[in-house]
């Protein structure tokens, strides 16, 4: 029974490297636009002609396209409709550069589930696109620098998942465009971009994540006609938010998802206040200190206003230009446990809201509390 089993190791000890050796060949053998249907990896840079054509079109179900440390780029000086690895089925994508297309990473309508992995996407249009149907993306151990956009989707044509996990994201005009997608950030770093978010018809979460030295952080607006222009819900959690020239661009100066929640994370030495207006929130355990605005809560511009509710429980606003925190009229979330310290402005200004007790200010410019008791410590 030992030697069966010493002879069947020494076949499979073959085969294993019999398909490694063809693996290699095929590798070797890759051009640009080629079709995929099997596991490969490249032994070369390949360098592309900027054609419509994909410089390679992954098409079998499973396949691990590994790069080998290799960049897959355009050549030429239009980038025009190029598109870098288009894949349509289910499979990965790891270890290399796509560089300089008009779409790096297409994602068509014949897959639903793929990874991204170790990957560097450089000086793109778009970074990764998905094209069509309803699909998961998990994005791992990858970095995006220099695109015009991250990450993007067509118009009423794409819909699933952003899984981002513990990606750099470095220099981008845009870092994601969200349709009708649920976007997930987990230890991901957004730094030196012109902005990250801009979401028209989805959601979006980050978590243990930093975002810093951004122009803007997001552009959420909210499209009062009852079009899609709205997220449905903008969610931070133990993330740091710091050192961005604005929290929101001038052209949308406040962000309108219709669920805010914040728990947790630090909002610190940013150029602007934070203008949230949405119809629910949940904000607990946060900081906002040293910005040259505060927190400000309003009601979204609907056709028929649903003043906000929520909780706003066991934050610190410090040292913030203008108030700690307003809460626009008619607005009613209940304000409970907050502390604002040395604030330009009032330190919590809620008229309307329900007063849950066991807040303090001092310190203040404009004075302590308006709407709601405080205590000096």
């Amino acid at each position: 029974m030992s030697h069966a089993r010493g002879w069947g190791g020494a076949v499979a000890l073959v085969s294993l490297l019999m398909d490694g050796h063809d693996a290699e060949a095929r590798a070797r053998g890759v051009q640009c636009g080629d079709t995929l249907t099997q596991h490969t990896k490249l032994t070369r840079d390949l360098s592309c002609p900027g054609t419509d054509a994909p410089a390679l079109r992954v098409a079998g179900p499973g396949v691990v396209l590994d790069l080998g440390g290799h960049t897959v780029r355009r050549t030429g000086p239009e980038m025009g409709d190029s598109q870098g690895i288009v894949v349509e089925a289910n499979g990965t994508v790891r270890n290399g550069t796509i560089r300089g297309f008009r779409w790096g990473y297409v994602l068509d309508s014949g897959a639903n589930d793929v990874r991204l992995h170790e990957l560097s996407f450089m000086d793109n249009g778009t970074a990764v696109y998905h094209r069509g149907g309803h699909a998961r993306l998990l994005i791992t151990n990858s970095r995006m620098h220099g695109n015009a956009i991250g990450m993007s989707s067509e118009f009423d044509a794409a819909t699933g998942d952003f899984d981002i996990r513990s990606s750099l994201f470095t220099g981008n005009g845009r870092v994601m465009f969200v349709d009708a997608h649920n976007v997930d950030a987990l230890d991901s770093t957004f730094t030196s971009n012109e902005n990250v978010i801009e979401c028209f018809n989805g959601a979006l979460r980050f978590r243990s994540s930093t975002l810093a030295m951004n122009t803007a952080v997001g552009s959420l607006a909210f499209d009062p006609g009852g079009g899609f222009d709205f997220c449905s819900e903008l969610r931070f959690e133990n993330t740091l938010i710091a050192n961005n020239t604005a929290l929101a661009p001038p052209e949308a100066p406040a962000w309108g998802p219709f669920r805010f929640v914040m728990r947790g994370s630090w909002v610190f030495n940013n150029g602007s206040g934070l203008h949230v207006l949405s119809r629910t929130v949940y904000l607990e355990g946060n900081t906002f200190w040293d910005n040259a605005g505060g927190l400000t809560l309003g009601d979204l511009p609907e056709f028929e206003p649903l003043p906000l509710t929520g909780i706003v429980r066991g934050n610190h606003f410090l040292r913030n230009g203008s108030d700690g925190l307003r809460v626009l009229e008619p607005g009613t979330p209940t304000v409970v446990g907050n502390t604002a310290l040395s604030n330009t402005g009032w330190g919590l200004h809620a008229p309307t809201a329900y007063d849950a007790g066991g807040n303090v200010a001092r310190g203040n410019g404009a004075g302590g509390c308006e709407g709601i008791s405080c205590s000096s410590f």
